[in-house]
């Protein structure tokens, strides 16, 4: 029997992870400063995409609890696609901040005009605050998109079998 390539999978999941902490930290960082909004409803907005704003509301923590578990489900869902197609296209892992700072732009852009909008969170659309439109652009940009293309590239990189340096 000849030993298996250790998997990179781990990878994929940390920066899945990394992402989605960095992601609803910088949510609860904001709207606690701005409008003193507590983090069970930050979780509860997340959970308005599958309920609607009302049921989530009043769910209570339960609604808190599944919404934080879908963000960190989307956050592993964003880093197993890029994952998935840094495996055909090697651009990806190879350049790594740079496509990952791409994808973490297009997240934006799907999430807050595709995805939001078509599901039951309702609201009128994209936020219109500068400052949070400004600083989730870069959070995306930064703390998504990169952390999942570096879990990407070491991932890559564990399956070949190459070095770990990034």
């Amino acid at each position: 029997m000849t030993p298996s390539k250790p998997g990179g999978w781990p990878f994929v999941i940390a920066g899945g992870l990394v992402a989605g902490a960095f992601d609803i930290a910088y949510a609860c960082a904001f709207w606690a400063i701005k409008a003193g909004v507590a983090p069970r409803r930050i979780f509860q907005s997340v959970a308005a995409g599958l309920l609607g704003r009302d049921a989530a509301v009043q769910g209570g923590n339960a609604t808190a609890a599944l919404g934080l578990a879908l963000h960190f489900f989307i956050a592993l869902t964003m880093a197993a696609v890029y994952f998935l197609v840094a495996r055909h296209w090697s651009l990806l892992w190879r350049r790594a901040y740079v496509m990952g700072a791409i994808y973490g732009l297009w997240l934006y852009i799907a999430m807050n005009y595709i995805v939001v909008p078509m599901s039951r969170a309702g609201g009128g659309g994209p936020s219109r605050d500068p400052v949070w439109v400004t600083l989730s652009v870069l959070v995306h940009v930064v703390l998504i998109g990169i952390p999942c293309a570096v879990g990407a590239r070491y991932a890559m990189l564990r399956e070949r079998g190459a070095g770990m340096r990034v």
